[in-house]
This record gives structure tokens, sequence and C-alpha cells, in this order.
């Protein structure tokens, strides 16, 4: 996975998988406009793909399409919830708050940056269920499932799925018809 070029075969498989339904692509300008304004730089090669492919999608993944790069779900949460993408993701591996467990200390205040610190919405699979791209921390260019009982991060390296891991492994899964976690 290489988060910093743009693979060709993978940008292919990408326009392939969104030859239908998708937003208008942002543009480089666009691009470098919003990652300025966050103080990031998206990960490849979701970053090539906002700017000449797609900004969202109607169609998955996941199950209620893509979002375009600056949204966040209709159910997501009140202004009170400043998300600050250039702060890093705090996780590494998967975490389930329902579990009570507590990874590394404070863990309302982990909670509250998992959701807020580090990571792009991709979008929704409903019930809280939502894909995040992440774009700071140690785990940038990886995506993680963030949901109501939990954090898990997607990739075969983590042991959920057979699936390559980044935004381009994600959507090739998706686009094999695989279920999300299909490893045994």
């Amino acid at each position: 996975m290489n988060v910093d070029q743009a693979d060709p075969a993978e940008l292919a498989a990408l326009r392939a998988a969104f030859a239908h339904g998708g937003e208008s692509a942002l543009g480089r300008k666009a691009v470098h406009a919003f990652e300025a304004g966050h103080g990031i730089v998206l990960p490849e090669p979701y970053r090539t793909f906002v700017a000449e492919i797609s900004d969202g999608s109607f169609s998955g993944p996941p199950e209620y399409g893509l979002m375009p790069v600056a949204e966040l779900p209709d159910d997501w949460g009140g202004e009170e919830q400043k998300r600050v993408l250039s702060r890093p993701f705090p996780l590494t591996e998967a975490w389930m708050w329902e579990d009570n467990s507590d990874p590394v200390g404070n863990a309302d205040e982990i909670l509250e940056q998992v959701y807020n610190h580090g990571s792009i919405v991709l979008g929704t699979d409903g019930c809280a269920m939502n894909w995040h791209l992440i774009v700071t921390g140690p785990h940038r260019g990886h995506i993680w499932m963030i949901s109501d009982v939990g954090a898990v991060p997607f990739g075969v390296q983590f042991g959920y799925t057979t699936a390559e891991p980044g935004f381009a492994g994600w959507v090739r899964h998706w686009a094999e018809s695989k279920p999300w976690y299909d490893a045994a």
C-alpha cells in the first residue's frame, strides 16, 4: 500500500468501480485547498480519486454510497464536536469500547479522538456503522469501520478480512461483492 504515489492500476480499477453514479471530481485546485484548510495531505489513491474521478458516489461502497470528502453523515452529531483532521487518529488496533476496555488510559478522551481526529468519513452502512479513511497518524491510508460499539481496521494484515488494505483494496473488495469481514 503506497499512500504517497497513486498506482495507475489502482486508479484504473477505481475508475471502473465508479463508472456509474459518481459525483463530479473536485479537481486538483479544490483538493489542495481542502488539504491546506485542514493541514493534511490526503493519502493516495484517494487523493487522486477525489481530484480526478469522483467526489462521492450514490452507489457503494459503502451501503449508502461514498460521501464527498468534506461531508459527514446526517446522523453524525452536533456542532459541538470539533473535527481536527490534522491531529493523529489515536488507534493502531481494534478497540471495542462496548466491552468497557480502555486501550491507553482515558477512554472518553480517546473515544472523542477516534470520532473526530485524523480521519475522513467515507460513508455509512447505516446503524452508526461508518467507514473512515485515516489521513494522519500511524495508520494513515488505512480504512477503519467505526461504529457505536467499537473500531476495527480493514485489511488482510489485521485478520478480519482477506482484502488488501487501503482505499483501493477496500473498493476492490466491495466490487467483488465480498462480505466486509470475510476471514475465517
